[in-house]
């Protein structure tokens, strides 16, 4: 599962916008803006698989602890993006 603050963070890094994910992971914009809601609201289970797959591909680690949660960019994606 992936936190409305996980997705927002690793948007930020790879520099994407919410309509850029959601065309990438093929969710709805609505569903995307739910997904990243401060107010919890829910989705799809389908739309959180979507949205983490799509992130994993991009190169996010999702990183979830008992004392927290991050995202994480790994080092081959950051010289693609360099090199581009």
């Amino acid at each position: 599962m992936i936190t409305a603050r996980q997705s927002r963070a690793a948007r930020a890094l790879l520099g994407w916008t919410q309509q850029t994910l959601a065309d990438k992971a093929l969710v709805s914009l609505t569903a995307l803006k739910r997904l990243e809601s401060q107010k919890g609201l829910r989705v799809y289970e389908t739309t959180d698989d979507q949205v983490r797959r799509t992130f994993e591909a991009a190169g996010m680690v999702l990183l979830r602890t008992d004392d927290g949660e991050g995202v994480l960019l790994t080092s081959q994606q950051v010289k693609k993006a360099k090199s581009s």
